[in-house]
C-alpha cells in the first residue's frame, strides 16, 4: 500500500523546520536531505509492513533519530547553531537536546519562524511563495513551475536564491524581531498570492488548483491559531480564503467543465466552510481599519449566504467594490465593480463602466475583459458585437478550460435561447435591483 502524497508535503514542512533549528539555516540543504532519506525509507518499509497507524510519529520519530546518528557519526556539531554546540558534544544531552525540537509546540512554532523566514521584505513576492511552498508544503521545483507558469530553470534559480539570503541569516526569525509587523504583512500577502494562484490557476491544464488553496488555508490557519500573531487582517484574510474555497465544489460541472457563478449549483458550495469563514469574518471586525482582505472577505460573504444568483444584492456588491477601491484600485477590481454595475444598472451601464477603467490597458491580456463585454452586448441585443468580444476573450485564454468555456461563449452569440437566457438574466437583476 503506497502512502498518500499529501502525507509527505503535510509533513514535510514540520520536519525540515525541525532539522533546521538544530542544523542552522546555512545548513538548509543538509536538513533536506535528511527529510528526503526518512521520506524515500518510509516508502520501503511501508510497502514491506503496511503503513503505520500513525504515520506522522513514525517520519518524526525517523527523523529524530537520523539526526540523531548524523551528529554522532559525523561530528557537525562544530559548523551547526552554535549555541546548540555544547549540547550536541555531549551523549548525555545530545538526545533529549534533538527531541525538545520534535514536540508538537516547537515543531508548530518552528514552521511559523521558518514562515517568517521566507518572506523577507527584500525577497520579491513570487520568490516568497516558491519558498513557502517548497520549504513549508513539499512541493518539488517542477510543481512550483507549473503553477507558475514558469520554466523549470528559471524557479529553481529563484529558489536557490532564495535559500541562499536566507542562509545568510544563519537562525530563523525571531519573533521579537522589530521586523515583525513588516514580516507579518508580507506573509499574508504570500498567502493571499499563494490561494489565489490556486483559485485562479494561470496554469495549464488546470484551471483550479485546489492542492494550492489547501496549502494556502493551512499555512493562514497556522497564524490564526497563534495569539501573538494573529490580528484582524489575518481573520479577514483567512475569512476571504474560507469562503472562495466554500465556492470549489461548484465551479465545474459533472465533465469538468468551468462554469460562471450564476450557472453554479450553490447546493454543492460547502457550508462547514461557509460557517468557518463567516466567524472569521466577525472576528476581523476589530481595529481602526478595514483592510483589502476586509472588504474581499466581505464580498465573498455574500456570494456564499446569498442561495440562489437571483437574489444577488448587486446594489450593496458595486457598493462593498467601491470600498475595496479606495484602498486597492487594481483594474481587476475596477472590472468586477463594472459587472456588478451592469447587472444593477443595466448592460449599456456595465459596458460603459468598462470602458471607462482607469488604466484599462494593464488587463489587455485578461480574457475575462472582453468575455464581460461579451455577456453585455448580448444582453443588449448585439450578437455580432458579443461574439467579436468573445473570440478575442479566446485568444487570451489561458488554459484549456477557459478555452472551452469561451469557446462556448461564442457558440453563445449564435444561439437565440442563450440570448434570450442572458437577457432576461439581466434584465431580472436589474429589476431586482431597483
Amino acid at each position: 500500500m503506497q502512502p498518500d502524497e499529501h502525507l509527505f508535503k503535510s509533513e514535510w514542512g514540520r520536519l525540515v523546520t525541525a532539522l533546521t533549528r538544530i542544523f542552522g539555516l546555512d545548513n538548509l540543504a543538509l536538513a533536506e536531505d535528511v527529510v528526503q532519506d526518512v521520506f524515500c525509507r518510509a516508502v520501503e518499509v511501508w510497502k514491506l509492513r503496511g503503513i503505520p497507524e500513525n504515520p506522522s510519529a513514525w517520519l518524526m520519530t525517523s527523523a529524530k533519530n537520523r539526526a540523531i546518528d548524523l551528529l554522532r557519526r559525523e561530528r557537525k556539531a562544530r559548523s551547526l547553531v552554535p549555541d546548540l554546540r555544547r549540547q550536541f558534544e555531549s551523549e548525555w544531552t545530545l538526545v533529549p537536546t534533538v527531541a525538545q525540537f520534535f514536540t508538537s509546540d516547537v515543531m508548530e512554532d518552528d514552521r511559523l519562524r521558518m514562515m517568517f523566514s521566507c518572506c523577507d521584505p527584500a525577497l520579491a513576492a513570487q520568490t516568497q511563495v516558491a519558498l513557502m511552498l517548497n520549504l513549508l508544503c513539499g512541493f518539488s521545483v517542477a510543481e512550483i513551475a507549473n503553477a507558475f507558469l514558469t520554466k523549470y530553470k528559471a524557479m529553481e534559480k529563484r529558489i536557490a536564491r532564495g535559500k541562499a539570503a536566507l542562509a545568510e541569516s544563519k537562525t530563523l526569525f525571531d519573533f521579537d524581531d522589530e521586523e515583525l509587523p513588516a514580516r507579518l504583512d508580507a506573509v499574508h500577502r504570500a498567502i493571499y498570492l499563494l490561494f489565489n494562484e490556486g483559485y485562479h490557476s494561470s496554469s495549464a491544464p488546470d484551471a483550479v488548483r485546489t492542492e494550492l488553496c489547501r496549502e494556502a488555508m493551512r499555512l493562514g490557519r497556522l497564524i490564526a491559531n497563534n495569539g501573538r500573531l494573529a490580528t484582524a487582517q489575518t481573520y479577514a484574510l483567512c475569512a476571504l480564503m474560507w469562503l472562495s474555497a466554500a465556492r470549489l465544489p461548484g465551479r465545474l460541472d459533472a465533465a469538468g467543465e468551468l462554469l460562471a457563478l450564476a450557472d453554479q449549483d450553490r447546493a454543492l458550495w460547502d457550508q462547514d466552510l461557509i460557517a468557518q469563514g463567516t466567524a472569521f469574518l466577525e472576528r476581523s471586525a476589530v481595529g481602526p481599519q478595514a483592510s483589502t482582505y476586509h472588504w474581499e472577505a466581505a464580498i465573498a460573504c455574500l456570494h456564499a449566504r446569498t442561495e440562489d444568483w437571483r437574489d444577488t444584492d448587486w446594489g450593496k456588491l458595486v457598493w462593498l467594490y467601491d470600498q475595496l477601491l479606495q484602498i486597492n484600485s487594481s483594474p481587476v477590481v475596477a472590472l468586477n465593480r463594472a459587472i456588478a454595475v451592469g447587472y444593477r444598472d443595466g448592460p449599456r451601464h456595465g459596458i460603459e463602466a468598462i470602458e471607462s477603467i482607469p488604466h484599462g490597458e494593464r488587463l489587455e491580456r485578461y480574457p475575462f475583459l472582453p468575455a464581460a463585454l461579451g455577456e453585455f452586448e448580448l444582453a443588449a441585443g448585439c450578437p455580432p458585437a458579443a461574439r467579436r468580444h468573445f473570440e478575442h476573450a479566446l485568444s487570451l485564454a489561458r488554459t484549456p478550460l477557459e478555452q472551452r468555456f469561451l469557446e462556448r461563449r461564442v457558440r453563445a452569440a449564435a444561439d437565440r435561447s442563450v440570448q434570450s437566457e442572458i437577457v432576461d438574466r439581466i434584465v431580472s437583476a436589474n429589476e431586482r435591483a431597483r
